[in-house]
């Protein structure tokens, strides 16, 4: 068998294209892994038992109860002592040195921002499922007619849109009107961003369902509206709840949004009409506080929420992996 006269030309070509994919899966890892890892570096101290069963406390307050000591000066105030010695004195007027202030480690812990993300995203979720579902049905079992290809436009433009301008409009609509900052309006903010990701989702995956399998529905008489919930909805349902994770996890990594409707609170709050609490915004507010330990607080929350919507994305690969080798 003779050898072509360009084989090492084509081998070298080869080699090439292998090691540049290489090069690129490494230019596209290596940035998530130094991120994580810098998060990490700077929150891991956070990261303990107080640190996810704990909700904030104010830093000289909570110096005071570890140590088992009253403070010499108003704990609510935390800047109302300047003079206390580095040897941790404190003198006769009750002052302290705002070195000592600023002073010591990440006190608290952030279970108010985990319950209030999970409170205020699956609300979002909530909103956006029934809305996301039969928007997704439509575009797929009604593909040909007229208003779907405004409906899927819509979702496209919706889903590339900023996050901040769903803040924006649940803030006039809901929040002015309303007069009170509340987890039902950040909610409603994360629903607009929901929904267009699982209506698309859902569209493709019932797209994917063989039309056999509607044509013996109909063969057996069944209607439209029975076959997609009884055969069509379940044979893509894995697929469905893919980007039903996708959503979730869309929705929990957003700041912008509930800055303008949510507000935030330094306390657990399942009132669904008042400010709350979310792992978002606790990494924001930390990172503008005086107090290194809030604002290692703030990178130990901000890890957690990377974590958070990481795990989401491996579950999705994972379930669509599974999908995908059960179908052949």
């Amino acid at each position: 068998m003779s050898i072509p006269k360009n084989y090492r030309w084509r081998k070298f070509v080869d080699q090439v294209m292998r090691g540049s994919t290489v090069v690129a899966t490494g230019c596209a890892v290596i940035p998530l892994i130094a991120i994580i890892g810098y998060v990490l570096t700077l929150g891991g101290s956070a990261l303990s038992t107080q640190f996810f069963t704990d909700v904030y406390q104010p830093p000289n307050m909570a110096q005071a109860a570890a140590d088992g000591s009253t403070p010499a000066f108003d704990p609510n105030d935390p800047f109302a002592g300047i003079g206390v010695p580095d040897d941790g004195t404190a003198p006769a007027d009750g002052t302290a040195l705002e070195s000592d202030v600023y002073a010591g480690g990440p006190v608290g812990g952030v279970l108010h921002g985990i319950i209030g993300t999970l409170i205020i995203t699956g609300m979002g979720l909530l909103f956006a499922l029934p809305i996301g579902i039969f928007a997704g049905i439509y575009l797929s079992e009604y593909r040909n007619e007229r208003y779907a290809t405004i409906v899927r436009f819509c979702c496209d433009v919706l889903s590339g849109s900023p996050s901040i301008v769903a803040g924006v409009v649940i803030y006039i609509l809901v929040v002015i009107q309303s007069q009170q900052f509340s987890a039902i309006a950040g909610s409603l903010a994360l629903m607009i961003l929901m929904v267009p990701i699982v209506t698309r989702t859902t569209e493709e995956m019932l797209k994917l369902v063989p039309e056999s399998m509607r044509e013996a529905a109909r063969g057996l008489g069944a209607p439209t509206w029975y076959s997609t919930f009884t055969v069509i909805i379940p044979a893509a349902l894995p697929g469905i709840v893919t980007g039903v994770m996708l959503a979730f996890a869309r929705g929990a990594g957003e700041t912008a949004p509930l800055i303008l409707t949510v507000l935030g609170s330094n306390v657990i709050s399942t009132n669904l009409f008042a400010p709350m609490a979310s792992l978002p915004l606790v990494a924001y507010r930390y990172t503008e506080s005086p107090y290194p330990g809030e604002n290692t607080l703030a990178w130990g929350a901000a890890f957690v929420l990377m974590m958070l919507v990481l795990v989401m994305n491996i579950l999705v690969r994972v379930a669509t992996r599974r999908r995908a080798g059960a179908s052949r």
